[in-house]
């Protein structure tokens, strides 16, 4: 869930949002606006993260490939168990 706040008042409470993101489960992202208009995005750290690796993945054609095909293998059943994947390394 995204909340919006005007800049104004996101100025005031930029230094309190790290806690209110805590707090809040489902907010991943705030929406700060001038004017009514959307100019920046504020987000934890660990959801930036998350959203550029993804991003990663997504811009290389061989990573997602794999995921693809990861997710076809497990739709139809042909998942392999991590347990079963660490024994055979042993």
């Amino acid at each position: 869930m995204t909340s919006t706040l005007p800049m104004i008042e996101a100025r005031r409470k930029l230094t309190s949002l790290p806690e209110e993101f805590a707090r809040e489960d489902e907010m991943s992202a705030v929406t700060i606006t001038r004017r009514g208009k959307p100019v920046l995005a504020v987000m934890p750290w660990e959801f930036y993260d998350a959203l550029m690796e993804t991003l990663e993945v997504l811009g290389n054609e061989a990573l997602t490939a794999s995921v693809r095909r990861g997710l076809y293998e497990l739709r139809h059943g042909k998942g392999i168990p991590w347990e079963a994947r660490q024994t055979a390394r042993r």
